[in-house]
């Protein structure tokens, strides 16, 4: 493996206890995020950080798979894409299945993400998915932030914090966010 590539092997507790985590910080999102099928959640996430390392510093492809099937399971069954963020070195690209990209018309771009040009989640979404495409923009309606990733680049306006009963999977700082249509109007407009 390379520079800043994990090379341990985790115990099955430890990747079953972050897999736990990253389904309880889903759930509780999703209970307030008000999302229909077809909408779309991103999701960045630092296997090292989860880690306990510097982010970008120890990618790990057990750690950033068992996170992304952990997510990816709950959204399937609700009909919610999964938008995975790559790390900087894509330029914050996203992966997605095609599909959603063809419905929303989203233009494709030609990469695939590594461990260490894409990230370990990134890498896990390409390979987990039924068909993997990159594309550089999104306004998804919710996002999971796992190890300060900054994903609100790929959120709609407004973005609205979600404060989940945990916040934290292994040991990476976690923000959850949905978003919400603009008010617009003056004192006597109405709204929902």
């Amino acid at each position: 493996m390379g520079e800043g590539i994990s090379t341990q092997s985790y115990e099955k507790e430890y990747i079953e206890r972050i897999k736990t985590e990253a389904r309880e910080i889903t759930e509780e999102l999703l209970s307030v995020a008000n999302l229909r099928a077809g909408d779309a959640l991103v999701v960045g996430c630092s296997s090292s950080e989860v880690a306990s390392h510097k982010i970008g510093s120890f990618s790990s492809e057990e750690i950033g798979g068992a996170i992304f099937k952990a997510i990816k399971e709950i959204l399937d069954k609700k009909g919610i894409y999964l938008a995975a963020q790559c790390c900087e070195h894509l330029n914050r690209a996203l992966i997605v299945e095609e599909e959603y990209a063809l419905q929303n018309r989203i233009p494709i771009v030609n990469v695939r993400p590594v461990l260490k040009a894409g990230g370990s989640f990134a890498t896990a979404a390409f390979g987990g998915f039924r068909s993997p495409v990159a594309i550089e923009n999104i306004q998804a309606q919710a996002g999971i932030d796992i190890g300060d990733t900054l994903i609100g680049m790929h959120l709609a306006p407004v973005v609205v914090p979600v404060r989940t009963a945990r916040n934290s999977i292994g040991n990476a700082h976690v923000v959850t966010a949905r978003t919400r249509p603009k008010y617009i109007g003056g004192e006597r407009a109405q709204y929902n």
